[in-house]
């Protein structure tokens, strides 16, 4: 017999200037909807954009995205099981607007995402920050292998799982020169994938520590010279036109980190036709993205040292310590619901 779910949980609910410790209900599921217990969270760059005032957002609201959790609960024809530790989508697509039917659920129509809906919407436990959130019917899952520690799970759902897709853009990379724009959580786990793909990989970062941490997933620190394709997760305009400066005949610029106005960027189309380049972007992913993350990480569990990036988890009550930037050497800040 299933235990039963509990009636309330704790949130912690940002009103714009502070973060609130509430007690909220636990609405009765519905169809193909999940309750999941947060078992580990990891703060995302996006969320401290957020409560600096970079990024806007609904408001108030759970924040949170990144995350690991058990199932506890589901409605009727859900896509889990009671006891499965899972991890989820940021993006809950409706599945049948021309978007989704084409293959760009993340864009759909009527999407919704998780840690960034309003409080007061049908949807009030919708982040991770949280001791339980409620996953809609169309939230992709994924089942967490058992020797995967939560620490390096839980940026799957976001960092990793972008990088999935980043590298499906750039195509095959067995033998390329590549250039990752950022040593951030998603500079680093892109430095590792194109490692493993067969690249030899070059970083820029601005931050010292950071960039140290290049040669432990793989990478080294840039030589200047001409590369097969740049993937940034920069957003810096000026970092992206160096990018595109150095891409070699026939080379491929990605952008993932252009995700908040900047100055724009001067492309020269003869350059780009002369040259045969191509220029794309990634924003969120695909549900094969996802699961794609949990096996990388799960292959590279003892070849890399995710978990070091993640500091020890910081309990729900002092989740405003943990909306700062990580220390040195660390790239994700864990909470514990």
């Amino acid at each position: 017999m299933d235990p039963i779910p509990p009636r309330v949980t704790v949130a912690a609910v940002w009103t714009g200037s502070d973060v609130d410790l509430r007690m909220v209900p636990i609405p009765e599921l519905g169809p193909g909807e999940i309750l999941v217990r947060v078992r580990l969270a990891t703060v995302c760059g996006s969320d401290l954009h957020t409560v600096m005032g970079r990024r806007p957002a609904a408001c108030p609201s759970i924040l949170g995205h990144e995350a690991v959790g058990e199932v506890v609960a589901t409605g009727p024809d859900a896509n889990a099981q009671v006891g499965q530790r899972v991890i989820w989508s940021v993006t809950v697509a409706c599945g049948t607007c021309g978007r989704c039917r084409s293959g760009l659920t993340a864009k759909c129509l009527s999407v919704r995402k998780v840690g960034h809906e309003s409080f007061d919407s049908d949807w009030p436990l919708s982040g991770s920050y949280a001791a339980h959130l409620v996953l809609p019917r169309g939230t992709t899952i994924a089942v967490v292998p058992d020797a995967l520690p939560d620490a390096v799970a839980a940026p799957a759902a976001c960092a990793t799982a972008t990088v999935m897709a980043t590298l499906e853009a750039a195509d095959d990379l067995t033998g390329r020169r590549v250039l990752i724009g950022g040593a951030g959580m998603l500079g680093l786990t892109a430095v590792a994938a194109c490692a493993e793909a067969g690249a030899d990989v070059q970083v820029v970062d601005r931050n010292a520590d950071r960039l140290a941490l290049a040669a432990d997933f793989g990478g080294r620190a840039s030589d200047g010279g001409p590369v097969d394709v740049a993937i940034d997760y920069t957003g810096s305009s000026a970092a992206v036109a160096d990018a595109l400066g150095r891409l070699d005949i026939g080379g491929t610029l990605v952008l993932a980190g252009s995700v908040t106005p900047g100055p724009p960027l001067s492309v020269d189309p003869e350059t780009v036709v002369r040259r045969w380049l191509t220029i794309t972007g990634v924003h969120n992913y695909e549900p094969r993205h996802l699961h794609r993350a949990v096996e990388f990480l799960d292959r590279t569990r003892e070849r890399y040292p995710w978990e070091c990036l993640v500091t020890p988890p910081v309990a729900l009550d002092e989740i405003t310590s943990a909306l700062n930037p990580p220390p040195p050497g660390k790239l994700r800040t864990a909470v514990c619901p």
